[in-house]
């Protein structure tokens, strides 16, 4: 259930984010619906939870939640109509789930669900013809394709990673850890962890299978690459090496990725970094580290040539494994799951630091997604 901060010292005393009051009233146009992925095992949440968030106020307010097995990643239709989850479990319960969703009032309502190969998915995508899933444990690539309604059909496609990567334990299996959509949706890229190395489809616009590509990326032995970004306007892409605690950028154009440069993030070399997020004005880079001095790296943009320049640190609860940007810039909220809140902080857009200003406590949240 719900347990809300009144609040929270934290340097200063910080405000609650979220109070229960007006959450399915009338939306203004500042306003999004929050949805939030939880882990459930061990004391977690219950599963999916929806909030309203005033992205000019920060203000925040629950709205539903739905039980569903450790959906630790989830991603929202293009036409806010659908959601679609995984459920991160290492057995035959692992799964991808697909879920109708109101934005006005924040309501999920499960459409199906379909198995996923090998277990473990932790990242899924959609670009409202198939759902590609990236899977940790099964150390593989999976496409569904969607029916009309918008459920999900059986996999028709599968694509194994590598372990081929120097690190004695970490590498040892393969695993897959991130699929984005290239700016220009002929292709998909997926980083192979346990290879040091980005795998490239290309998208069919009828058939729901990926195609698979020789011409590989490959990034610094050992990195492992873990979460990939571009740049709002498709010039550049960044790469986070969970290992390495490095930033690796590349120029792209037309499917073809070039290195231009490699930048720490992690100067614990705490082998635990995770996400990575530009504003939505391009000018900022954000890249979370956990295990060691929990926060978020900072580094300004180079408009020119797409290279980074490290402006700061923010510290943050205790392992932010994911986080998001409003649509409008504003603010930058933090799932830290074993401090059991997600943290909003007020983005300042000509520095790009960050200022905390409130906690929404919610059991182990993960990952969070906004609607418009």
């Amino acid at each position: 259930m719900y347990r809300w901060v009144i609040g929270i010292l934290v340097s200063s005393m910080v405000s609650s984010g979220c109070t229960p009051k007006g959450g399915a009233g009338k939306r203004g146009s500042d306003e999004l619906t929050m949805v939030v992925g939880t882990y459930t095992n061990k004391g977690g949440g219950k599963g999916i939870y929806t909030y309203r968030f005033n992205q000019s106020t920060g203000e925040c307010s629950p709205l539903d939640s739905i039980e569903v097995d450790n959906p630790s990643y989830l991603t929202i239709s293009d036409d806010n109509q659908f959601v679609y989850a995984i459920s991160e479990l290492k057995d035959e319960k692992s799964a991808v789930h697909a879920f109708t969703f109101d934005k006005q009032t924040g309501i999920l309502k499960p459409l199906n669900s379909r198995p996923t190969i090998g277990g473990g998915p932790c990242y899924v995508i959609s670009d409202g013809k198939r759902v590609v899933t990236a899977n940790y444990y099964g150390g593989n690539v999976s496409t569904l394709p969607l029916r009309y309604d918008g459920s999900l059909d059986s996999i028709s496609g599968l694509y194994e990673g590598e372990a081929t990567g120097p690190h004695p334990k970490r590498q040892a299996r393969a695993h897959v850890h991130c699929v984005r959509f290239s700016p220009d949706n002929k292709y998909v890229f997926a980083t192979d962890f346990s290879s040091d190395r980005l795998l490239k489809y290309a998208v069919h616009p009828k058939d729901s299978k990926l195609v698979p590509l020789a011409d590989t990326i490959q990034v610094e032995a050992g990195s492992g690459p873990r979460h990939l970004t571009f740049s709002p306007n498709g010039k550049y892409a960044y790469v986070i090496g969970e290992l390495s605690g490095k930033v690796t950028a590349f120029s792209y154009d037309d499917g073809r990725l070039e290195q231009i440069q490699s930048i720490v993030a992690d100067t614990c070399r705490a082998e635990g970094s995770a996400d990575i997020h530009l504003s939505p004005d391009g000018r900022y880079l954000y890249a979370s580290n956990r295990l060691e001095q929990d926060g978020i790296a900072i580094f300004e943009v180079n408009p020119e040539n797409g290279t980074l320049a490290k402006v700061g640190y923010q510290p943050t609860g205790i392992h932010p494994r994911n986080f998001n940007i409003t649509p409008n810039g504003k603010y930058l909220l933090v799932g830290c799951r074993d401090n059991n809140v997600i943290q909003v902080f007020e983005r300042n857009s000509t520095t790009g630091t960050l200022t905390l200003t409130s906690e929404i406590e919610l059991n182990k949240p993960v990952c969070v997604k906004f609607a418009q």
